[in-house]
Order: C-alpha cells, then structure tokens, then sequence
C-alpha cells in the first residue's frame, strides 16, 4: 500500500538510490579496470613488464629442478675395494661385486683376502658378504659427471641423504611461501620479488661449500623459501596490470615461455658443465639480476590503493600515460582516487579471508585441488628416472609438454572456463596414469608419463590462474602464497609415493590415478570466475563465490533480497 501511494517522483528516487548502491558495489575494481581500459590492457609497459617476467621463470625452473641434476644417482656403482684399484673397471667390478639374479649387487662386496683372489682373479665359492666398508665406486655413464651423491656416497644405507634433502628444501618452501606472501602484502610486491630471489642466490651458493648432509640440507631449506614466490610475486603483480581479455594469455605463456624453457635448458647444461658444483654456480649467479627490479619494475598499483597509497598509485599510472602513449581522463582518474581512498579504511588480511563462510570454502577446495596437481606434477617428474628410457631424454620429453600445453590452455581458457580446464585434464591425467598399470616399462610407460604430464599441465596452470583471480587484491598474494604452500606440502609426501615402488611396482602409479581422478570431483564445486573482474575486497570476492551455482547460472536472489531490504528501509 504504501508503494502505491508514492508519487511517481518518489519512485524515481528510490529506482535512482538501488541504482547507486548497485554502481557502489564494484565501485573499487570497476574503478581501476576503467583506469586499465584508457592507459591500455595490454600496452607497452605491460608487454616490457612481461618480458622482464623471462629470467624469474627460467629462474623458477631452475630453484626447483636443479636438486634432481644435483642429487642424480648413477645406477651402477658398487663397493671400493683399495686393493683392486690397479685393475681394468669391469675386471674390478666383476670381483668386487656378488650377482643377484642378472644384477650385480650395488650395496655388498665378497669378505675376501684380496690378496689371494689377486692370485688367480677370481673369488673362492661361498666366500661370505658384507655391506661396503671403504665406500663406492661409480661408473659415471647414465649420469655422466659427478654429483653429490657419487661424492658423498649417497647410496645404499646413505640413499635416504638425497629424499631427505628434498623434503628439507620443501619445507623451506612452506615457511617462506607464507613469509613472503605475507610480506608481499603487508610491504609490496617489490620487495617481496627481491628478497625471495637474493634468498635463492644464498642458499644456491652456499650449497656449494657444504661438506656433509645437515649443512647441505640447511642450504637447501634456505633455497627452498624462496620457491616459488620467487616466481609468483612476478606473475601476481603482473596480472594486476593486465585487463581481464589479456589476462588469461599473459598467466599462461609466461609460464609456458619460460618456465618451459627453463625445464628444457636445465637437463642439457647440466650436460654441458659436467659438474653438480659449477651447475650450482651457473644457475645461482644470475639470481643477482633481482637487484635492479626496485629501479625497473612499478609496484602494484591495486596493492598501494588497497593500502591506501593513492598518491603512489596515480604516480605509476602516470608513468604507464607516458609509456602506453594514452592519456586518462580526468574524470576518470578522480574516480579512481576516490574508491581508492574509500577502501584505506579497510586493512583486510589473511585473517579475514578465514572469516569470511564462502572464501574460506573456496580457498579449502582449491588448496585441495592445487595439492592433487602438485603432487602428480612433481610425482611424474620423480618417476623419470624409473621408466626405462634415459634420464635426461626423459626428462626433456616430459617437460617439452610444458610450451604445448600450456599454450593450448591459453587460447581455451577464456573460451572454456577456468573450471573445465581444471577438472577436465585432472580426470584426463588420472585415466593415462592408471593406464600405466597395465603396460610394461619403457616406450610404453613413457609415452603415457608424458601424455599424463600434457594433461597435468593444463589443470596445474589453470589452477594457478584461477586462484588468483579468485582471492581478493588485500590478501590476493598471501591467499595465493597458502595455496601454493599447500602444493609445497604434497611435494613432501611425492618422494613417497615414487618411493613406494618398492612395495608394490604399481603402488604409485594407483596412488596417483585415484589422487587426479577424485581432486577433479571436488575441483567442480569451484566457482567459475572466466569474464569476472579481480575482487578488490573480500565483499566483492564473497559476491562472486556466490553469484555461481554449480551449473554455472548467476544465482540473483541474494541480490533482489538486499535490494527489498535497503528499498524497504528507503521508504521507511
């Protein structure tokens, strides 16, 4: 009744008061998106901040593959016998190590008189054995330079030094992930970038001068904090340049341009320096470049208005004018000051995304399925040493999948959707992993391997891309950073996995098919965010966890329920 006794102007005002309410709900993003789309989504500056993107994902590959050529483990190797080392290899091989089947044992030698058998060459029957006394030799071919474990004598009653190592390094990277995270929120993007990277030139360095296993293992862990922030605190503040049509290739190929490029490089320099400390050496010393990022690279302007730095912020955007070539409306930039200043009061941080029912859903399942994904990435990746084929082919093979994949992944992304192109490949990946139980090694397990690797591919990147623009600019990189700690996490079991073999042939192979297959059930209760603009605050990240049903379809009920409330309380 009252609705109907309103005057026809009175109506107009309250269709005019829900329409400003509605504008206010994504005043904060809209207004830096308008900002983007007259100083360009992708312009000049955005495509040179791309390229300086090249060095920290070569840089990436690099922090997180090195100890695979580092820790390499030549397969033939057998007990030192001193009083033998003036005979031919083979001849000294032959007597030295027992035969176990059609294998020579790797980790007993005969408790022979060696001075005896140096009579006649050969070994008396039933001569006793015992676990290697004077260390190992190594026959350096499968690997063909000296590593850390040929040494040191990582092998046999030592292999563990190696997983052990890894494992350390991994939970470097769960306590710096949640650091520098933190720090790239609390303090900015740039600092963050260069103190994870001068992290990862530290430990690299030191880890040439270590002598046994805990200093190694101290050097590693200080490595591992800076993986892979070192990378991500790039790739984040990057996507908060790019406007929402570019966002999907600049996420994506940077990742299969470089990265890529620094899988595939790295088996072959190893090659080429021949020696795990000049390797370190060589993929250590450029980490240095870092130092001129404060000089080179714009702090993110989402981050200083969200801190409320917005002098700072129209600073950059002016340096973007002057480079894009574009000029931004006056207008347009008092828009922004204004959302930008609106938003100072709000400190929001991790603490809050907990505290929020729909993010906090959102972030447990995508912690779920960025976990399934790095485990089976880092499993598969493992298992190359085990598949019959050549360490470093192998190797190359299965990280070749990265440029072609994750280039299709770009041109589909924003066609299919970020949850599709998750969930589909992990279903994908899950069936060729499973496949592999019933073939034999070699050619065959390979070419699956690398297929399931394609496949992984894809979800692992989406599943990046998608958690970044899920959360939130105020707790967007430490939100991210928990996510990808969460990978670090499932790093820490893999080893297992891989190592798990030994148990059963096809233990981990069952492992990981059941892990993809069920982490794609769960990656389908996720919402979609392809077309959506990056929440500025946790309201609109709440707004768009719940505007999505699991088909897809915008839910407005909770919207029209909001709009009857203030309405009613307007006329009241």
């Amino acid at each position: 009744m009252i609705l109907n006794d309103l005057s026809k102007e009175d109506q107009r005002t309250v269709e005019d008061v829900k329409e400003e309410l509605n504008k206010k709900k994504n005043d904060d993003s809209d207004a830096f998106e308008t900002v983007l789309m007259h100083v360009g989504e992708l312009g000049r500056y955005q495509k040179l901040l791309f390229l300086g993107m090249a060095p920290f994902g070569i840089f990436f590959a690099f922090v997180y593959f090195v100890q695979m050529f580092i820790t390499a483990t030549p397969q033939r190797h057998w007990c030192k016998v001193p009083e033998l080392e003036h005979l031919d290899i083979d001849l000294r091989r032959n007597l030295t190590a027992p035969v176990t089947g059609i294998e020579l044992e790797r980790c007993l030698m005969y408790d022979a008189n060696w001075s005896q058998v140096l009579l006649n060459y050969s070994v008396p029957p039933d001569t006793p054995t015992v676990p290697c006394r004077n260390g190992w030799e190594f026959e350096l071919k499968d690997i063909p330079y000296p590593t850390i474990v040929s040494e040191r004598g990582w092998v046999c009653e030592n292999a563990g030094y190696g997983p052990l190592a890894q494992t350390i390094f991994f939970v470097g990277s769960f306590i710096g992930g949640i650091f520098f995270g933190w720090m790239a929120d609390r303090f900015g993007r740039v600092p963050a970038l260069v103190g994870t990277n001068l992290m990862a030139f530290v430990g690299g360095i030191g880890s040439i001068y270590t002598t046994g296993l805990w200093d190694f293992s101290f050097c590693r862990f200080i490595v591992g904090t800076s993986y892979d922030s070192c990378f991500m605190t790039m790739y984040i503040l990057v996507l908060e340049y790019v406007g929402p049509r570019y966002r999907t290739m600049v996420a994506n190929m940077s990742i299969a341009l470089y990265f890529g490029s620094g899988c595939l490089m790295l088996p072959w320099l190893a090659l080429w320096v021949g020696d795990w400390k000049r390797l370190l050496w060589v993929t250590t010393l450029p980490f240095l470049l870092v130092l001129i990022v404060p000089f080179t690279v714009p702090e993110s302007a989402r981050w200083l208005s969200s801190r409320g730095r917005v002098n700072d912020a129209v600073k950059v955007m002016r340096r973007f004018e002057k480079i894009n070539g574009k000029k931004i409306p006056e207008d347009v930039m008092d828009d922004f000051v204004v959302s930008a200043s609106q938003t100072r009061q709000t400190n929001e941080s991790i603490k809050d995304l907990f505290m929020s029912g729909p993010l906090r859903r959102v972030i447990i399942l995508m912690v779920l399925v960025y976990m399934a994904c790095a485990i089976i990435f880092d499993a598969l990746v493992r298992m190359s040493e085990g598949l019959g084929l050549d360490f470093f082919i192998t190797f190359t093979l299965t990280s070749a999948t990265e440029i072609p994949s994750v280039t299709l992944l770009a041109l589909i992304l924003d066609r299919w959707g970020r949850r599709i192109l998750t969930c589909g490949p992990l279903a994908v990946s899950g069936i060729l992993i499973l496949i592999m139980t019933l073939v034999p090694k070699g050619v065959p397990q390979v070419t699956l391997a690398i297929l399931a690797r394609f496949a992984i591919n894809m979800s692992y990147n989406a599943a990046i891309q998608w958690s970044a623009e899920l959360l939130p600019t105020p707790v967007r990189a430490s939100g991210s950073a928990l996510i990808h700690v969460s990978g670090y996490v499932a790093t820490l079991v893999s080893p297992f996995v891989v190592f798990s073999e030994r148990l059963w042939r096809q233990l981990p192979i069952l492992i990981l098919g059941i892990t993809a297959l069920l982490a794609c059930s769960v990656g389908v209760l996720l919402p979609e965010t392809n077309g959506q603009q990056m929440p500025q605050t946790i309201e609109e990240g709440e707004r768009i966890v719940n505007s999505y049903t699991l088909c897809g379809k915008t839910e407005v009920v909770e919207e029209i329920q909001v709009e009857n409330e203030k309405e009613k309380a307007l006329i009241t």
